[in-house]
């Protein structure tokens, strides 16, 4: 989102500002050839450390740089290995200031400020408490957008002084949170309008199962909460134009689908035939459903499925998914790590793709499998809800499959349905197949979405001051 939306929100004529903390992974020589915009001090507990601030034009969009290389030149960006990096709390106060400080310093007087998960969460509290009477956000109002309510920057009280916020807000209508507080819990309270990124997941954070202890605090916003979906990038995933597939093809002239199923079954070291191939693209954890989906792998094998599996995660799921591999030459294969081209592959060449998530707010590869020609089968929940609408063989309608309870049982009974339109019905499975290859997912439609939420947000702050 932190991409694709900047470009599309400037593809509609706003001027759009992106800021970034300069992390060791991002590429030097970006800046190498410039100097610095500005050199800001802000202001961290007793402390004034500094960033210098590199600016480029990227897609249409103003890209500033925070470099400090004490807090973001490492090797991670939130964590390592071994856990969270200790100092997260100061390093991400240090951020959320220093993109205000570093706007005045580049004369930039924002009408929005939009604010994403809790590393910038900080930014609506600070607009209202530290900078409501500085002349550069006068008029400027704040969006919060929720990308996954499971991770909300909960630290120990005694960071407290990294914030530079007064002792009054340490409380439960604001960021005290079981004792400590909580980063997220202040983009929700402060901010102007809460977004996050489908429908159906702004409904479920507002219970006590999907809320993450924030239920109640959303379901006193609800008029300032709204799901806009995330879209996908038609560039780099459009199958007509994918350079890292073996062949082309498009909802006119889908040959080329045929030649990408019998190069993914050669890569994955599958065996040949036009049996339906499963493609799994994810984190292995729970929260993706993979312990279902390994409760049924066997059972969809007997009935003469193939699986392409590509992830990384829980040692268990990897572990469990490369001894199926193994114990299932030639019907399953597991590629266990980040692979961006097989990825690719899986999406052009398997004919379905599974979802089971337990929860999921968005979903991007339910989109790419319908820009692919690949048939979802997925868990109604969040954005996966949103964006699969079941097969309806009478009206002629639908694009995938859903269940709803995350059991295998359920997720055996909508697969096997799958593979049955599949083999028995090819002419209805290919007009579903176009149906969903023509919907339109892409980040134009959701900027435009958002323009409106941007637009009632200043209309709130207008009304509210008379």
């Amino acid at each position: 989102m932190g991409g694709a939306l900047p470009k599309a929100l400037a593809a509609l004529g706003h001027d759009v500002h992106l800021f970034l903390p300069f992390y060791g992974a991002i590429d030097r020589d970006l800046v190498n050839a410039k100097k610095p915009k500005a050199d800001i001090a802000v202001p961290v507990a007793t402390r004034l450390p500094h960033a210098k601030v590199f600016s480029v034009k990227a897609g249409g969009v103003n890209v500033h740089l925070l470099e400090n290389d004490g807090y973001f030149g490492r090797e991670h960006l939130y964590n390592t290995p071994a856990g969270d990096y200790p100092d997260n709390c100061e390093r991400f106060s240090f951020f959320c200031r220093g993109i205000l400080e570093a706007a005045k310093a580049l004369k930039i007087k924002p009408d929005i400020v939009h604010a994403n998960d809790w590393q910038t969460a900080l930014l609506p509290v600070y607009l209202k408490k530290l900078y409501a009477a500085d002349a550069a956000f006068h008029n400027t109002v704040s969006v919060y957008t929720i990308h996954n309510l499971g991770y909300q920057g909960h630290f120990n009280a005694s960071h407290w002084r990294h914030t530079g916020l007064d002792w009054s807000l340490y409380s439960g209508g604001a960021l005290e949170f079981y004792g400590g507080m909580n980063f997220m819990k202040a983009g929700l309270v402060f901010a102007d309008v809460i977004t996050t990124v489908s429908p159906t997941y702004a409904n479920e954070i507002k219970s006590a199962e999907h809320g993450w202890g924030m239920d109640g605090i959303l379901r006193g916003r609800a008029a300032d909460l709204c799901g806009i979906l995330n879209g996908i990038d038609g560039e780099d995933w459009d199958p007509a134009k994918d350079k890292l597939i073996p062949a082309r093809f498009s909802p006119s002239n889908l040959d080329g689908k045929k030649v990408c199923k019998a190069a993914l079954l050669t890569e994955m070291g599958l065996n040949p035939g036009d049996e339906p191939v499963i493609g799994v693209v994810s984190r292995l954890v729970e929260q993706k459903g993979m312990d279902i989906l390994f409760d049924v792998a066997d059972s969809l094998l007997d009935a003469g499925a193939k699986i392409a599996i590509l992830g990384s995660g829980s040692s268990h799921f990897e572990s469990a998914f490369s001894n199926l591999a193994a114990r299932r030459p030639g019907q399953a294969a597991a590629h266990i790590g980040y692979n961006e081209g097989l990825a690719h592959r899986i999406e052009a060449g398997a004919d379905i793709f599974l979802m089971p998530s337990r929860y999921e707010p968005c979903g991007l590869n339910q989109m790419y499998s319908l820009r692919y020609g690949t048939v979802p089968v997925v868990r109604a929940t969040g954005g996966l809800n949103d964006t699969v609408t079941e097969f309806d063989p009478v009206a002629g309608t639908g694009n995938g499959f859903k269940f709803y309870e995350p059991t295998a049982h359920a997720l055996h009974w909508k697969t096997t349905e799958a593979m049955t339109i599949m083999r028995a019905r090819p002419g209805d499975w290919f007009k579903m197949v176009k149906r969903g290859m023509k919907e339109d997912h892409s980040w134009a439609k959701s900027a435009k979405a958002y323009v409106g939420v941007y637009e009632k947000a200043l209309a709130n702050w207008k009304n509210e001051r008379g």
